[in-house]
């Protein structure tokens, strides 16, 4: 890894991890120069960019680190093992020991660790874990900068995805006593924004910053604010009987941790985590955002994120025949299937671009009415709107009861649900050109709003197969006759 002189360089530990991950991104966003340590580089060198170096590595083997940080000016420590099926804490403090130990001989010049917040003397094993990691950074002799931060929102990491899960599944949650202890949550970009700032500030010696939002709250606060983002109602009766390990298997029936991951989580739940010192705020030039904010944000990025994402990227097809299955996407159920034609992409695309109103779906087009009529039963727009034109959409245009959400062909289509639903509901289609021909993508989403809409979607599962299979095949069988008026 080469750099212009007087470019920091910088070494990240855990960017195949939640927050290291997005990290990476943002440092390659600012065209700085990273280097990756990783246990298993291939698996992170395809989302790396072209400019990030990414070695293997291991904090649990001393001799793999000396030539990871040789010529590194900032070194950021985001490993821990909460995940791990033995004594994690063991893990942690040896992992630690090692980069302590290379770091001082390699000569860097700053470390940034992300830890946990708490007051030492009561906490749980694993943010005893978090601080003893922090302190074995300090005592390098390295320069270090140790933020401690309790519950983060952000979609996709762990604390908010339990929140989520609880919220969406469980109008009446019997909750452990945990629910009701003190926390200070931030948001993941509040959080990001601290540890890019941590290698710009001038530092002459280890500091140790505690961060969080503008409030405190207990998860139970955090629970009612998503209820009341998302339009739910929720009650919470806690209940001081459940230990940790039934805390921690309770979590793995109604939400997506397992158990050994819920019960660290839970036995960390347990310690009031807020910041008693402010100096972060004194020292950095940052603000955190306040816990609805935090909330809307990840819901928003989330949107995002999916919006940038490939909806069928984990399915692929080969041959003439359709290849479907289901998945998660954060809390999205997703129906996927694919087919490919002997077409070129326009032609694929040409039936797709005429769906709905008078030409109808390519298939089950008498439930379509029937869900049509169901509609303007609950006052809904029912599928009397139609079409504008019945061979061109533009983004804004209605199709019965969809709206376009984005058009452009002959590569996308994505309809928005304007019906009356439990939730929120796409329909996209996308064409991309393969070896012989067209692969036409069809995917249908679902984001469901509380048990309701978990249960429309799996009720109406078998007659979505049927609709979802022959408008697909419809869509082919149509784009096939284009190929005889090439």
């Amino acid at each position: 890894m080469t750099a212009a002189a007087g470019e920091k360089k910088v070494l990240l530990t855990g960017a195949t991890g939640y927050i290291g991950g997005r990290l990476l991104h943002m440092f390659e966003e600012r065209g700085m120069m990273v280097r990756c340590l990783a246990r298993r580089p291939e698996f992170l060198r395809h989302r790396a960019g072209p400019k990030t170096e990414v070695i293997g590595g291991d904090v649990l083997e001393a001799d793999s680190l000396e030539s990871a940080l040789q010529g590194i000016d900032t070194a950021y420590y985001l490993i821990h093992s909460m995940g791990s099926a033995g004594g994690f804490e063991e893990n942690d403090r040896r992992g630690a020991e090692n980069f302590a130990e290379a770091a001082a001989d390699a000569g860097i010049k700053r470390i940034v660790y992300l830890g946990g917040l708490g007051e030492p003397g009561a906490l749980s094993h694993h943010l005893a874990s978090r601080q003893e990691v922090g302190e074995i950074l300090r005592c390098s002799g390295v320069p270090t900068i140790e933020f401690r931060a309790s519950i983060i929102i952000g979609s996709g990491s762990l604390s908010f995805e339990m929140i989520r899960a609880l919220t969406e599944r469980l109008p009446l949650m019997t909750t452990p006593r945990w629910v009701l202890q003190k926390a200070q949550p931030i948001g993941i970009e509040d959080v990001l924004d601290y540890l890019i700032q941590a290698c710009e500030i001038e530092l002459k010696e280890s500091r140790i910053f505690e961060i969080g939002g503008p409030e405190r709250a207990t998860y139970a606060d955090i629970i009612r604010e998503y209820a009341s983002l998302r339009g739910l109602r929720r009650w919470i009766i806690p209940v001081p009987v459940l230990t940790p390990r039934l805390s921690g298997l309770w979590l793995g029936l109604v939400t997506p941790l397992y158990a050994r991951i819920g019960r660290k989580l839970v036995d960390s739940l347990r310690n009031e985590t807020v910041v008693r010192n402010p100096d972060a705020l004194e020292v950095f030039p940052i603000r955190p955002k306040n816990l609805r904010v935090s909330l809307e944000r990840a819901l928003h990025n989330e949107d995002h994120r999916f919006a940038l994402t490939r909806w069928s990227d984990a399915f692929s097809s080969k041959g003439e025949e359709i290849k479907a299955g289901a998945m998660k996407f954060g809390n999205r159920l997703i129906d996927s299937r694919s087919y490919d034609v002997n077409v070129k992409p326009h032609a694929a695309f040409e039936p797709i671009m005429c769906i709905g109103g008078d030409r109808g779906w390519y298939a089950a087009d008498w439930l379509w009415r029937i869900r049509g009529f169901l509609d303007l039963l609950a006052g809904g727009v029912g599928i009397r709107r139609g079409r504008r034109d019945s061979r061109d959409l533009i983004p804004g245009d209605t199709v019965d009861f969809w709206r376009v959400e984005a058009c452009d062909p002959p590569r996308l289509l994505r309809l928005a649900a304007e019906m009356k639903v439990p939730g929120r509901a796409w329909l996209q289609f996308e064409v991309e050109p393969v070896p012989h021909g067209s692969r036409i993508r069809q995917t249908a989403l679902f984001d469901p709003v509380g048990l309701a809409g978990l249960l429309y979607w799996y009720s109406l599962y078998p007659v979505h197969q049927l609709v979802f299979r022959g408008m697909l095949r419809g869509i082919v069988k149509e784009a096939q006759k284009q190929r005889l008026k090439e």
